[in-house]
């Protein structure tokens, strides 16, 4: 299997026009750039109104999966995707209210609200020289971040809850026996498999 190998740059424009090297590792990343590195993923390039647009102007840079148009990127080159966001409307973008069953004319969910418009944005992955100014969560965890009013929080807050650890409530207890094991009643010291 290859791996993919990830430019090196200041920032997003550089690693799609010109890096200054690629790098599958963090240690060959730091190595090309001669300082500390942190792996992004950022929006690059102008948003397009559809996939096709999208397709037409990265056209050799991601993969193409239209009749007559084929096209698969190599292994190694695979750092750039696609993705559809929903168009902000207004600012900050707000999940619309739940809906409440209606019961009429025989149906129990009312027709469904139109899907909001959407566009087409390049993705890049890519190592970012001099480490990026990433925003730490600390010891917070995302269950108690929400209790405490995650409504407020900013997109980079709660990126830096989704790339913290998973850590569990409270240590996990030591299994004495295994699922399909069962102790002696006359012996509970001994454990026997359980058919």
């Amino acid at each position: 299997m290859t791996a993919i190998l990830y430019p090196v740059a200041a920032d997003a424009g550089q690693a799609f026009s010109a890096p200054k090297g690629r790098a599958a590792r963090e240690r060959e990343a730091e190595r090309l750039a001669g300082e500390g590195v942190a792996f992004l993923t950022e929006p690059v390039g102008p948003p397009y109104a559809t996939r096709q647009a999208a397709l037409d102007a990265l056209a050799g840079r991601v993969e193409d999966d239209r009749p007559g148009r084929l096209f698969a990127v190599p292994a190694e080159d695979r750092f750039i995707s696609l993705v559809e966001q929903a168009v902000p409307r207004g600012g900050r973008q707000r999940a619309p209210p739940p809906i409440m069953p209606s019961f009429q004319d025989g149906r129990r969910w009312p027709a469904p609200p139109p899907a909001p418009a959407t566009i087409w944005r390049a993705m890049i992955s890519y190592w970012r020289i001099g480490g990026a100014p990433l925003r730490h969560a600390g010891d917070t965890q995302a269950r108690h971040a929400r209790r405490k009013g995650g409504e407020e929080m900013d997109a980079e807050s709660v990126r830096a809850l989704t790339r913290q650890p998973l850590r569990a409530v409270k240590p996990q207890q030591p299994l004495d026996i295994g699922l399909f094991e069962a102790r002696l009643p006359e012996a509970p010291h001994i454990v026997v498999p359980d058919e």
